[in-house]
């Protein structure tokens, strides 16, 4: 039933996306010839353009008797005010302070009609207009409290078991929601406290997933004997996925928007398509969305070549094809991984858990690229069996957003048959050269392309570790420049770490280490963002729920570890 809907959905995707464009203008662009937020410079000072009422002086006067301007003229002595036509009735008063560069320093917006602010905006939301707090700028009505509180109630009441009221599993799927706590501080232009709320949250799901894949018993865990329970049986969750699935691909069709990660995915494919160079070669609209590694523009060709790119940030239905395909391949993977490791309960668990998370929903509807990252990444545990094939799953996902480079030594040791470490040619070759190959191949047009891998690194991994950003607490606060690459270190110290210990594990445990390790990245990153949650949200459900056993199933017997085999180092 799941995988028909799938099936389904992603054929109705396909046929609906172009009215997407007639439905559902983008985040920041139109469909329009003209760009309502296009600046322009007035062709005097002291009489008013053509159609408007207002004079760039008389807007300039307008702004300065703003109380932000005012603190900011007393704080940046010297700031010097230009005055712009915004779209076709708005003023920008822009601010520069001359001792930083002429860095902006203050913006206003005024309606030219009434001569009334409607935008004041100082420090970092200057710069950073997803800052401000735009209604639906990310993902459109997902964001209503409406929807979105129906829509965590329906990830959470699942798994409530009312006779263990407080079970731990309860406290993790409420942690999980908990970013939405943050995520309203945020849709409020409230980034000061939005951005610390997000640490705790994060800094429980690595704990947590550390505890989990530490302390699980591989063979003999006492949960791997207790069913899975649900508040409902599991053929009601089969129908409300299938359900769940028309509602998610309707909402994209109909009311989501394309944020400049879609926008970056379909020019580069479209330089793919037209034998272009990707990096260093993007549009003035999206200068750094070459930032991505290939394997996110290959991705985004087949969408391409369906609907070909404008050449304009429009409304884009190869990117919403492409989002939709990302999310429902996530889908089918994780009921594929949930039905080989336990059975068909856990693998619709597992599908409804990803089809009821708001935050999957999230990066649905601003059609992102952030699921292709978690297809990936459940692709390389349905594989995990075969080192060569985990090895070029793990290859591409981290080449498509780096992170999930950090789980390639977890991959490399990881012997299935034996469900343990090792360091066993057999094992460790064949991931190796699948994962070399894999990227040598990814990156060959890069190798041939102007600049090449110089280039290349500089546009990635250069620009995303020099950029600054307000949405992590390196970024908002400053100054954090130890403790930041003492975390960015604790990372990649637990990359490697898990790759050897503990000794005995098995997918579940995979699972929750490799979700471990994505958290302890991100936690280093500069810029950190919400759709980064589900990088890591399907091993973190994998593990919570993986460990439970199949109702109906007879329950796996402890398996015996010789104490002789424990004493064996680890062959070479």
């Amino acid at each position: 039933m799941i995988a028909r809907a799938l099936l389904v959905a992603l054929c109705l995707g396909a046929l609906l996306a172009p009215s997407a464009a007639a439905q559902t203008p983008g985040s920041t662009p139109t469909s329009t010839p003209t760009d309502p937020n296009a600046l322009s410079v007035p062709a005097t000072m002291d009489r008013p353009p053509v159609n408007h009422v207002l004079t760039a002086d008389k807007a300039i006067a307008i702004a300065n008797r703003q109380p932000k301007v005012i603190d900011t003229k007393r704080h940046h002595k010297g700031t010097y005010a230009r005055a712009f036509l915004k779209g076709k009735d708005r003023w920008q008063i822009s601010y520069y302070d001359p001792r930083q560069d002429n860095k902006e320093v203050a913006q206003v917006i005024i309606n030219d009609s009434s001569g009334q602010v409607t935008e004041a905006w100082t420090g970092f939301q200057v710069a950073w207009t997803m800052a401000r707090g735009y209604a639906g700028a990310f993902g459109r009505k997902i964001n209503a409290v409406w929807l979105w509180v129906p829509v965590c109630l329906l990830f959470f009441a699942p798994f409530f078991d009312r006779r263990r009221p407080f079970r731990m599993l309860h406290l993790d799927l409420l942690v999980l929601l908990g970013f939405s706590v943050s995520l309203a501080f945020f849709e409020n232009a409230n980034i000061g406290i939005s951005v610390p709320l997000t640490y705790p949250l994060l800094a429980y799901v690595l704990v947590r997933m550390l505890w989990v894949g530490f302390r699980r018993k591989v063979g003999a865990d006492p949960l791997a004997r207790e069913p899975i329970r649900l508040l409902v049986p599991a053929s009601w969750l089969a129908v409300a996925v299938v359900f769940l699935i028309g509602f998610r691909v309707g909402l994209n069709v109909t009311n989501s928007n394309v944020i400049d990660v879609g926008y970056s995915g379909v020019i580069g494919a479209d330089h793919l398509v037209h034998g272009k160079d990707v990096y260093n070669a993007f549009p003035t609209d999206n200068q750094h969305g070459d930032t991505y590694g290939p394997v996110n523009y290959y991705a985004y060709v087949p969408g391409t070549l369906i609907w070909p790119w404008s050449g304009k940030w429009d409304d884009l239905p190869a990117a919403h094809f492409t989002a939709v395909w990302f999310d429902l391949g996530t889908m089918l993977l994780l009921w594929l991984l949930g039905r080989r490791i336990r059975g068909p309960t856990l693998g619709i668990a597992l599908a409804y858990g990803w089809a009821a998370f708001p935050f999957t929903l999230f990066t649905l509807e601003s059609n992102a690229n952030d699921s292709l990252v978690a297809m990936l990444v459940v692709l390389s545990l349905l594989v995990v069996r075969w080192p060569a094939a985990r090895g070029a799953t793990g290859a591409l996902a981290g080449l498509t957003k780096f992170a999930p480079l950090g789980l390639a030594p977890l991959l490399a040791t990881y012997d299935a048959a034996r469900e343990r470490v090792t360091l066993r040619p057999r094992v460790v070759l064949p991931f190796l050269a699948a994962f070399a190959a894999t990227a040598v191949v990814v990156l060959l047009p890069i190798f041939f392309s102007k600049g090449g891998l110089h280039t290349f690194y500089d546009r990635t991994l250069g620009y995303q570790g020099d950029r600054g950003s307000p949405f992590s607490i390196w970024g908002l606060y400053g100054g954090l420049g130890f403790p930041q690459a003492a975390v960015k270190i604790g990372g990649l110290v637990l990359a490697l770490l898990v790759a050897f210990v503990p000794r005995r594990r098995d997918v579940i445990s995979v699972a929750a280490l490799g979700a471990a390790v994505i958290v302890a990245l991100e936690a280093g990153i500069t810029h950190w963002f919400y759709l980064y949650i589900v990088w890591f949200f399907p091993l973190v459900l994998v593990a919570l729920l993986g460990r439970y056993g199949e109702p109906g199933a007879a329950p796996p017997e402890a398996v015996a570890v010789p104490a002789q085999e424990e004493r064996t180092p680890v062959p070479a």
